[in-house]
């Protein structure tokens, strides 16, 4: 894993994790979580149906932190990076970063794992995030081993 190093193309998903984690009273930091990424970012997500259909989702960055407040503050929501690969050239990297992620108590077992495609730019000293893309991993489609860490 990565360190919270501000000048790596990482830091943006890394420190999204840490600022979306928290229990259900914990007010999340919304304006610092929308200065990780560029205007007009897009969240996108992945939905394979039970029928196998597919769907996406698709929010502007605050769109999903409207929607996103509403379910943390129902339940404690905790979110963390278990593996990644980085491709990088020049001002430009894409991030596959694998995640867990857990309600209700940051120790109970995880409800979902899956892959953020994150694409992120660097602009004005820091890297900002340009776009992500999520898949959860479900039956049939599980986590391909070279994106979950070692053991």
């Amino acid at each position: 894993m990565t360190s919270l190093d501000n000048m790596s193309p990482e830091y943006p998903i890394l420190k999204l994790y840490e600022l979306i984690s928290g229990p259900a009273d914990l007010e999340r930091p919304w304006d610092e979580i929308v200065s990780l990424f560029l205007p007009g970012a897009r969240i996108r997500m992945e939905l394979v149906e039970e029928n196998e259909s597919v769907r996406s989702l698709d929010w502007s960055v605050e769109e999903f932190s409207r929607e996103a407040a509403k379910q943390y503050c129902e339940a404690g929501f905790w979110e963390r990076e278990i593996g990644h690969k980085t491709d990088r050239f020049g001002n430009i990297a894409h991030i596959f970063s694998t995640y867990e992620s857990r309600v209700g108590n940051p120790k109970n077992q995880p409800v979902a794992r899956g892959i953020n495609s994150v694409q992120v730019l660097y602009r004005g000293g820091r890297w900002q995030i340009a776009s992500i893309i999520f898949h959860i991993e479900r039956p049939g489609t599980p986590i391909p081993d070279d994106y979950l860490p070692l053991e």
